[in-house]
């Protein structure tokens, strides 16, 4: 079994292949940007981005994802380019504890590649479950809106 994790191929062993995709990125591949939060898929702490899905990995299983491309927050920036997505994030002041955020940007950045030009309504439907305890709500907001503008 294997799958592209941010560009490069892996193999899934078959050890994990049981494991949910968020202990097997932590532990096996050391990519600690996806959070436990919940681990029912209802917090969206640990959000990355399956075949351009945004996808709760504490209920996917490793075996999920063989032959897809997974990508993390880890593989977003280019080197010393930020996305434009984790750009947005900085220039509006977004985060405040910081846990929530990879789930939230993986979530955004999925949203803009299927939608360049999301209304309010497509945030909303986007981002929902996507839980903040800080309440950064509207700076999430304008951050998506912001990585919008820049892209186009």
């Amino acid at each position: 079994m294997s799958f592209v994790l941010n560009g490069e191929k892996h193999s899934i062993p078959a050890e994990w292949a049981d494991e949910p995709l968020l202990h097997f990125l932590r532990e096996h591949h050391g990519l600690v940007g996806a959070k436990f939060g919940c681990g029912r898929g209802e917090c969206g702490a640990c959000t990355v981005i399956i075949d351009g899905v945004a996808m709760r990995s504490c209920i996917t299983s490793a075996a999920d994802v063989e032959d897809s491309e997974v990508r993390t927050i880890e593989g977003l920036a280019d080197r010393e380019t930020l996305h434009p997505v984790q750009s947005a994030w900085l220039e509006e002041a977004v985060p405040q504890c910081g846990y929530c955020q990879a789930g939230q940007i993986m979530s955004a950045v999925a949203l803009l590649e299927e939608n360049p030009a999301p209304s309010d309504d497509d945030i909303t439907a986007a981002m929902d479950g996507n839980l903040c305890r800080c309440g950064t709500y509207q700076r999430i907001r304008k951050a998506i809106q912001r990585a919008a503008e820049a892209s186009a």
